[in-house]
């Protein structure tokens, strides 16, 4: 099925007739609705809801924006429209390890992830990735040391700015960004963590994994907080091992753990599946 033009997302305190006067006004814009999905948290007192839909005529998004707004302020909604007509925009972060960022590379060309990638950016240089085929995105190498931390991140805030890049992916890139910076993509940047948080945080977490005995190891895709490794939750895998399997074994094992569940992460926001919920998400998965 080919991917509806417009998603709405919206959450707010639950009651009745809130599906009601939403699809109502849907329909009073000759909507078609193509996908709709919705969650009452128990815990909360909240609503959830995600609706896919096509469009006729000529209305715009700013017009469906301001005349959806009486609606969301009537049941004090956190809510946005998006169009889904053209890919939205990433700029992708990669460190050493290469191995996501040629995932979603590969994913993106063959059409699996409908973005665009604006540049990639990395602390290590370009001849770290000799085996990559970057197709002509541009590349810039943004060494970073102690001293000089802040003017790097100050280079890649003007990148997203420049590219006008709407989500970051942090592909494994192993620098951890700064509280300002971090408060500047809240929300729109990724990361893939290579441990099922919220064990093993930190350097090393296959490391650590193999020093306690863990018989699963995991993989977690989250939005990027002041807090290391404690943003909200998007998607997680896990895979099982033995007690014969040394930390370079968890490595390499993790690695397509890593690769699967960042792609999976990175298709959910693009597609507008993922709705804060405080410290958690709420992610309607496809």
């Amino acid at each position: 099925m080919s991917k509806a033009q417009y998603v709405l997302t919206l959450s707010c305190l639950n009651r009745p007739g809130i599906v009601a006067r939403v699809t109502t006004y849907l329909f009073e814009q000759g909507a078609d609705i193509r996908e709709a999905q919705q969650f009452d948290d128990a815990e909360t007192s909240k609503f959830f809801a995600r609706i896919a839909f096509d469009l006729g005529g000529s209305a715009g998004i700013e017009a469906l924006r301001e005349s959806f707004a009486p609606i969301a302020e009537e049941f004090k909604m956190g809510w946005k429209i998006s169009d889904h007509s053209a890919p939205r925009r990433v700029l992708l972060l990669v460190s050493k390890f290469d191995h996501c960022l040629a995932d979603l590379l590969y994913r993106w060309r063959i059409g699996e992830l409908e973005m665009t990638p604006t540049a990639i950016v990395s602390n290590h240089g370009i001849e770290n990735y000799a085996g990559l085929d970057f197709g002509g995105l541009p590349f810039h190498h943004l060494p970073i040391t102690k001293d000089t931390k802040m003017e790097q991140e100050a280079q890649i805030w003007a990148l997203v700015k420049e590219t006008k890049s709407e989500l970051v992916v942090l592909a494994r890139y192993m620098q951890v960004l700064s509280d300002a910076l971090a408060q500047k993509l809240s929300g729109r940047c990724i990361n893939i963590h290579h441990s099922f948080l919220p064990g093993f945080k930190g350097a090393k977490p296959y490391h650590q994994a193999h020093g306690r005995g863990v018989k699963l190891i995991g993989a977690t895709a989250h939005y990027v907080t002041s807090d290391l490794d404690e943003g909200p939750i998007i998607e997680q895998d896990v895979e099982r091992i033995t007690h014969a399997d040394t930390p370079d074994d968890l490595v390499r094992k993790g690695r397509d753990i890593e690769r699967r569940v960042l792609a999976r992460a990175v298709r959910y926001h693009l597609e507008d599946r993922v709705i804060p919920n405080g410290k958690k998400t709420v992610v309607f998965a496809s």
